[in-house]
């Protein structure tokens, strides 16, 4: 069955040739698909069919696609390949992938999966457990060549030519002593250009970009992203070159991270997709919503202790909605821009303050033209002008609230350790909503006797 571009069509034929048995037009389709494609199609499949599925890839092809997959599809795809080809395929991961993919696994399941792997590929992942679970040396390969600091030009480039199956990590040169240390590191194109004769310690450049194995993964995403390296060495206390980390790699880390932290702004915290079971998603998302329940109690409260306002101005509901709305959109809006700035930015106390005082006159600037035109339009549909102040009044005060809420939570969480993206929107939204109630009811039980 002839397969198409479009990827329904994709999927449809690929099912139809799984349920005619037909394997070997199956596998001339997958050999012509990307590895991305392959996993795409692979989670568009019934779950039933994922074992056929797999069993006409070749190896190649199954360790690209595993690097496409989250942990959990990863996991799965182990369990139903069989424990001989779940130990082919971890032998050939890259290091930093496999690191991934153990990371937050039971030691005892770790040394299960790779019970049968070579000698040097379980030291190495034993080694790299150690490490702190969001450290540099978590994500770092071991596959790098290092240069001795008494190499010729020409000597570094035998070398280079004898390990070139580390093609893909062999974008800079780095020079170690005795000590093994890291001294000095070369660009390949220093090294081409160079005299053959000359020495690599003489051309090197000794100001070096480098992270150390403990440094925080964040903070190796923000060097790549500022310095635009293609990879930077990891140390250790003694300055020992112990590996590289890729940019390739930190991208995927940046993803990985961004998807946590969209998970945890909507409050759904552990990872959830179309294949998590229903009770398993709701058990997920349920300490969040009864935490916000309880919370949005309050709100309930602050209008039953206004009572005789809003009933003595029954148009003071009318805005009600709008009031609450307005102040949970921009501080989700602060929320955002701050949960940004801290994967981007190293957030110092003045670059902090600076967030904090250009966030107030945000929110004064949108509360300003949002509560002159509320005020406009309050005065128009009810035909009074102190309806119209206060309404506009106390969208100024709770939209710059709002912002500085916004701005601030997540600047003291990241303060005291703690992701700043469990500042999730519904919990800026259901605090703002407390504070804009208690804003709005107050400003018009002042005002109330020119209301009614």
């Amino acid at each position: 069955m002839p397969l198409t571009r479009d990827r329904d069509d994709v999927s449809r034929a690929i099912i139809q040739l799984i349920k005619d048995g037909n394997m070997e037009s199956l596998k001339k389709a997958i050999e012509e698909m990307e590895p991305a494609e392959i996993a795409a199609q692979y989670r568009r499949l019934p779950r039933k069919r994922h074992t056929i599925f797999l069993e006409v890839l070749d190896k190649e092809k199954l360790v690209k696609m595993l690097s496409s997959l989250t942990r959990n599809e990863q996991l799965r795809v182990l369990e139903l390949i069989g424990p001989m080809r779940a130990t082919e395929l971890l032998d050939e991961m890259k290091s930093e992938d496999l690191s991934y993919l153990l990371a937050d696994l039971p030691d005892k399941k770790v040394e299960k999966l790779i019970a049968e792997m070579r000698q040097e590929e379980k030291k190495y992942i034993r080694q790299q457990r150690k490490y702190p679970k969001d450290s540099a040396g978590r994500i770092m390969t071991a596959r790098y060549v290092w240069i001795h600091q008494s190499y010729t030009v020409e000597k570094t480039i035998e070398k280079l030519k004898h390990y070139q199956g580390y093609a893909p990590y062999l974008n800079y040169v780095y020079i170690i002593n005795d000590e093994k240390q890291l001294i000095g590191v070369l660009s390949y194109r220093d090294l081409l250009l160079a005299d053959p004769a000359v020495c690599v310690k003489e051309i090197m450049q000794t100001s070096i970009a480098k992270v150390f194995d403990t440094t925080e993964q964040g903070d190796v995403a923000k060097m790549i992203g500022r310095y635009d390296f293609v990879s930077l060495p990891v140390v250790n206390d003694s300055n020992v070159l112990v590996g590289i980390i890729r940019a390739d790699e930190v991208l995927d880390l940046v993803v990985r991270e961004a998807n946590k932290d969209i998970e945890m702004l909507f409050a759904s915290g552990k990872s959830i997709d179309f294949h998590t079971k229903p009770l398993v998603a709701a058990y997920r998302r349920l300490p969040w919503l009864i935490l916000l329940l309880f919370i949005g109690l309050v709100s309930g409260s602050i209008i039953s202790r206004f009572e005789e306002t809003l009933e003595a101005v029954v148009a003071l509901a009318f805005f009600m909605p709008m009031i609450a709305g307005m102040t949970g959109n921009t501080g989700t809006q602060s929320l955002a821009v701050v949960v940004r700035g801290l994967v981007s930015e190293d957030m110092t106390m003045k670059k902090s303050l600076h967030l904090i005082i250009r966030e107030l006159i945000v929110g004064i600037v949108l509360g300003v033209v949002c509560g002159a035109v509320i005020s406009v339009i309050a005065y128009i549909w009810q035909g009074s002008f102190t309806l119209g102040l206060v309404v506009g009044s106390s969208l100024v005060a709770t939209l710059i609230i709002g912002t500085i809420a916004g701005t601030v939570i997540p600047l003291i969480l990241n303060k005291f350790k703690v992701d700043p993206a469990v500042a999730s929107g519904p919990l800026i939204t259901t605090i703002n909503d407390i504070l804009s109630l208690l804003i709005y009811f107050g400003i018009a039980t002042m005002f109330i006797s020119k209301l009614m």
